[in-house]
């Protein structure tokens, strides 16, 4: 993955809470929108949530003493090149990518595009769907439209998942994420039930959706301009697609089961589908470049 030496960063898009106003407590967490962190038994398992606080805080964007500075991100990142050469301007120009693509886009699907942002945090953080933890992984909070990240996870995606991991394995997770929005947008999000599971249920159905929408975007993703009407990204290899479904397949329900459970697969705890399943509807929309192909509530092969 490449991006344009010459193309404009815009940092306005993400919420910088690293290195200070940390939350580092809570027992209560509620997470919108799905993500990457299972919901149920098997999140509590398998990224040490802690269980038997209350899911209904709804404290704002920013929780009590904490605070987001972008200051050295907007002097750090302002060119491709930078992009290039550092993670943290790369994960902005994706984040640009991905947002310009779906306004353009969401309003032939019949709803309005609104940006939302990205927060950066640190171990933990407050949310208006409650406490978060790091170890959740990303995650998309719906009560106030915000994606969320600890960028130590593209890390852990390699130790912990073992993942090839790569630049465009890290943008395929954001646009997971931001597919996620699209779908609040849409309200789509809307017709599932908060802790639905099994293996078609409307949890696996949602998640399967933005994955979709997440190949839809990579298919554009050369061609989507900067401000100044650049492309921001001009090269996605094989190899980048190859990485992104080696992704898609380590974070399914069943790898993570056997893999990081208990070894057993267990499909009425399934929230997000199989790996083969990820992958199928993530080249679904890669290869189509359609949003309309990623309609997972209306068909019965997922």
């Amino acid at each position: 993955m490449k991006f344009n030496p010459r193309a404009g960063l815009d940092v306005s898009s993400v919420l910088d809470r690293r290195g200070g106003g940390v939350f580092r407590g809570g027992r209560g967490v509620a997470v919108g929108g799905g993500g990457l962190a299972l919901l149920g038994l098997i999140a509590y398992i398998l990224f040490n949530i802690l269980t038997g606080g209350s899911a209904s805080s709804v404290l704002g964007n920013l929780g009590q003493g904490q605070s987001a500075n972008n200051t050295q991100l907007a002097t750090e990142c302002k060119t491709g090149q930078d992009a290039n050469e550092k993670l943290d301007c790369a994960v902005v120009a994706d984040i640009d990518s991905i947002q310009r693509y779906w306004a353009t886009t969401l309003p032939s699907l019949g709803a309005r595009y609104a940006s939302a942002p990205t927060v950066w945090y640190t171990d933990g953080t407050q949310t208006a769907c409650g406490a978060a933890s790091s170890g959740m992984g990303p995650f998309y909070c719906p009560a106030d439209k915000t994606v969320y990240i600890d960028l130590s996870f593209y890390q852990d995606l390699q130790t912990k998942f073992g993942a090839q991991g790569g630049l465009f394995a890290d943008a395929y997770v954001l646009a997971h994420e931001y597919g996620h929005h699209v779908q609040d947008l849409l309200g789509t999000t809307a017709r599932v039930k908060p802790g639905d599971s099994g293996p078609t249920s409307g949890s696996v159905r949602l998640e399967l959706q933005a994955d979709c929408y997440a190949g839809v975007w990579a298919n554009h993703a050369t061609t989507v301009p900067d401000a100044s009407g650049q492309p921001l990204i001009t090269e996605i290899s094989q190899d980048d697609i190859n990485r992104a479904l080696d992704t898609a397949g380590r974070i399914g329900d069943d790898y993570i089961q056997t893999n990081l459970g208990n070894g057993r697969v267990n499909q009425s705890q399934f929230t997000h589908g199989t790996s083969a399943q990820r992958q199928r509807w993530f080249m679904a929309g890669y290869r189509s470049g359609d949003p309309r192909i990623c309609n997972t509530f209306g068909t019965n092969n997922l």
